[in-house]
């Protein structure tokens, strides 16, 4: 197997289990100069661990294990049986009550580049690096003996593949072909999702025990979800006992979308509480007020070099929010920006409260769900913050 020697100095957050290896850090590489697996030695010759190399990418090496052990087909059930089974033993996500959750986290499951989603009876793989590509037919086989689903459907996209070398894959691996909608139990409540052109892999996973709380705070409050996309956060504040919500979204189809979720779980809604619409324009020009509002935005930096537009971006959209909440309102403020770090976060929203003029508490802070797992040797896994406010 071909070996890649570091730079001196430059093993240390190997040795920590950090999965990321740098160009930057590699002195050199004896063998093959191709992408594929490679022994990762310190600039001593020390064995380190074993991971994939591919020289088109910035990060030169992602690491696979720390042991001396062969990277194959066992190899990768072992992994997705580990990660699954941690899921199965989280309270919450077993069962008829909620068949929806994440099955495999990336870098937080010791694969990265793989993102597995279950949705009811099918998974959607996303793949967004050349080694897991290498070992598709290997994950695929794993999914297919450990968990058995009707169909296996990969939703490969995004810029970040171009870095990896990778094409965007939508196509059906395994099994039955999804239909286009998909039926799914989330806290005994019910969604409509759309795996094949969904935002994501079609829902937004990582927000299920967020919109839990926003369900046991919102009783009796006027609610607007701003970036509603297809109605979740509206759907539990209804059932929280929300007598209004408004749900808006730039997206017609997400917002149609929307209207039939909350049909699916019996809750009505006049038409004009389903606004399609850009927000920015929609907070400054609404002569509504409201006690809670709901800011779900995209992600509005994904690289280092879009964090001061992105900056600039969360604190128009919490300014605003701030500007026609009710006294005693609250705000939960969400950011999906990975390169947005948390602390740079609530100085952003401490810079809209005070162009606001309004006295803001910080009530709780919060993040991705259990089924998200984090390595903690892996910081960066960290992507979503959420942050609930109250406004005086």
């Amino acid at each position: 197997m071909p070996r890649l020697h570091l730079k001196p100095h430059r093993d240390r957050s190997v040795r920590r289990f950090h999965p990321w290896i740098f160009s930057g850090a590699l002195a050199r590489l004896e063998g093959a100069k191709e992408p594929g697996l490679v022994e990762v030695s310190d600039a001593d010759g020390e064995f380190l661990g074993r991971g994939f190399y591919n020289p088109n990418s910035q990060i030169v090496c992602r690491m696979l294990t720390w042991r001396d052990e062969v990277i194959d087909a066992e190899f990768f059930r072992r992994k997705i049986e580990e990660a699954y089974q941690i899921r199965r033993g989280l309270p919450g996500i077993k069962g008829e009550n909620t068949n929806t959750f994440r099955v495999v986290n990336a870098e937080g499951d010791g694969l990265p580049g793989l993102v597995v989603d279950k949705y009811a009876d099918y998974l959607v793989v996303q793949i967004s690096t050349l080694g897991m590509s290498h070992f598709r037919h290997e994950i695929v086989a794993a999914l297919q003996n450990i968990i058995q689903p009707q169909g296996i459907f990969e939703r490969s996209t995004g810029a970040a593949l171009n870095e990896e070398g990778l094409q965007p894959a939508t196509q059906t691996l395994a099994g039955n072909e999804p239909p286009a909608s998909i039926l799914i139990h989330e806290n005994n409540l019910r969604f409509e999702v759309n795996i094949h052109e969904g935002q994501k892999t079609g829902f937004f996973l990582d927000q299920r025990e967020n919109r839990a709380w926003v369900a046991r705070i919102c009783a009796g409050r006027k609610l607007l979800n701003g970036f509603g996309y297809t109605g979740a956060f509206s759907v539990y504040a209804r059932q929280g006992g929300a007598p209004r919500v408004v749900t808006a979204d730039s997206s017609t189809a997400a917002i149609e979308m929307a209207k039939r979720n909350f049909a699916l779980n019996h809750f009505t809604a006049a038409p004009e509480d389903f606004v399609g619409a850009d927000l920015f324009q929609y907070l400054r020009s609404t002569t509504q007020k409201f006690d809670f509002i709901i800011l779900d935005p995209p992600a509005f930096a994904h690289r280092q070099k879009d964090v001061d537009n992105a900056a600039r971006a969360y604190k128009d959209i919490n300014l605003q929010a701030m500007k026609i909440i009710e006294p005693d309102g609250l705000l939960l403020s969400c950011s999906c920006s990975q390169p947005v770090a948390p602390d740079l976060f609530q100085k952003i929203l401490f810079a809209a409260a005070a162009d606001a003029r309004r006295q803001v508490r910080i009530l709780g802070q919060s993040s991705h769900g259990p089924d998200h797992p984090i390595s903690i040797y892996h910081p960066e896994g960290r992507y979503l913050q959420a942050v609930l406010l109250h406004v005086g």
